[in-house]
């Protein structure tokens, strides 16, 4: 029925080598060098992002604010209605 998608071509002279995944560990070095990986480039980005987005809270939570106040009623405009 055909070839298959990895065997379209026939070349020689080259040895490819594979592992199993079944051999594979899969949490190999993770505590090792993983965490301590993620705790650096954590540390590295941190002082990038977090101003940016606590200045862009600050901005939305102030803006939010004026604008329900904004919307509210005077109500010395109504004092003398019945």
């Amino acid at each position: 029925m055909g070839r298959h998608f990895g065997d379209l071509a026939r070349v020689r002279h080259v040895i490819t080598y594979s592992l199993s995944p079944f051999e594979q560990k899969a949490f190999a070095n993770y505590f090792s060098k993983g965490i301590p990986n993620v705790w650096r480039r954590f540390t590295a980005s941190f002082f990038k992002v977090a101003p940016p987005m606590i200045l862009t809270y600050l901005i939305y939570s102030w803006g939010s604010m004026a604008h329900e106040q904004g919307k509210r009623k005077n109500p010395a405009d109504y004092a003398n209605d019945k």
